[in-house]
């Protein structure tokens, strides 16, 4: 059985610093990088608000795409977002929700 991944873009402010990253639980990576428990670019740079996310049945799919998605020049990112998140909302509260 295949496990789910996610691919996902953090950031610190709206048209702030982005980072992309992959996970197999959303929920608990987005706690970690808030609480600051990941040490590193995120951290650092303040970058703490899910702003997008994409769901896959296999991680192997989710890892494929973050690769992809980090090679893409920070417009294509902006493009994204604002797509499905215009305000640049953080989507963690809703995750919590469900």
């Amino acid at each position: 059985m295949p496990k789910t991944g996610y691919v996902y873009i953090l950031t610190s402010q709206k048209n702030g610093t982005l980072y992309i990253g992959v996970t197999s639980d959303l929920i608990k990576r987005i706690y970690e990088h808030k609480n600051s428990d990941v040490p590193g670019f995120t951290k650092r740079y303040g970058v703490m608000y899910l702003v997008y996310f994409e769901i896959f049945e296999d991680i192997e799919q989710a890892i494929l795409r973050e690769k992809r998605m980090k090679k893409w020049n920070r417009g294509w990112k902006i493009q994204l977002i604002e797509k499905s998140n215009p305000d640049w909302s953080d989507l963690y509260p809703n995750l919590l929700s469900k």
